[in-house]
């Protein structure tokens, strides 16, 4: 059994899910754990902020149930309007740090998530990698050499792909799998205990 985790770094929701996300990872070592991005703000969606007329509204709600910080930095950066939200660029980033360390993925993932939200850095920019790179202990050349490689683009669809074929839609989502055996745990939000649950309802009926 693994869990599975689709999200979407530019997604608020995500963000707001990545507290129980660590928490869980945290108790269940035992686990390997599959990060896969959701492509949420791409094609026709891939516009500037202002156009996603609820997004000071869903943020605050969001803060509201689940304490996730959205910081003063990401509040300038968005501030006139004209920031775009690439998830193709996001995606890429996820691969390319997946690749220099992919048994923390989450960690990364969730890294990602505060670079934006709190820091207010584009996931677009080659310099946000290198810092959460840096932060981490990771060889930030590699990183930065990663996300600018055509490969990691191709990985990028591959999780959209990938999404697809888990069936999955809304994010976050987390997934438990087991051979050809899925159970959703959660979307959108969910307490530590809630997915623990699930966890437990899985794993009794895999043995008995």
């Amino acid at each position: 059994m693994k869990l599975v985790h689709v999200f979407d770094a530019y997604c608020g929701w995500s963000h707001g899910f990545s507290a129980t996300l660590l928490e869980v990872v945290s108790r269940h070592p035992e686990l390997t754990v599959e990060v896969v991005s959701g492509h949420l703000f791409s094609g026709e969606r891939r516009v500037p902020i202002r156009e996603f007329g609820y997004v000071a509204g869903a943020n605050a709600k969001i803060a509201e149930l689940t304490g996730a910080e959205f910081g003063a930095a990401y509040e300038r950066l968005i501030a006139d309007g004209s920031f775009v939200m690439d998830s193709e660029d996001a995606a890429r980033g996820v691969a390319a740090l997946r690749q220099a360390a992919p048994a923390r993925a989450a960690e990364l993932a969730t890294a990602m998530q505060h670079a934006f939200y709190v820091d207010g850095l584009s996931l677009s920019e080659t310099a946000t990698y290198r810092k959460i790179a840096e932060q981490y202990g990771l060889d930030a050349d590699a990183v930065a050499a990663a996300f600018e490689a055509p490969e990691t683009r191709a990985e990028a669809e591959a999780d959209r792909l990938r999404a697809a074929d888990l069936g999955v839609n809304a994010f976050p989502t987390l997934l438990a799998v087991d051979g050809d055996h899925v159970a959703v745990l959660a979307v959108g939000k969910a307490s530590t205990d809630e997915v623990e649950r699930g966890i437990a309802a899985f794993t009794a009926s895999r043995t008995s």
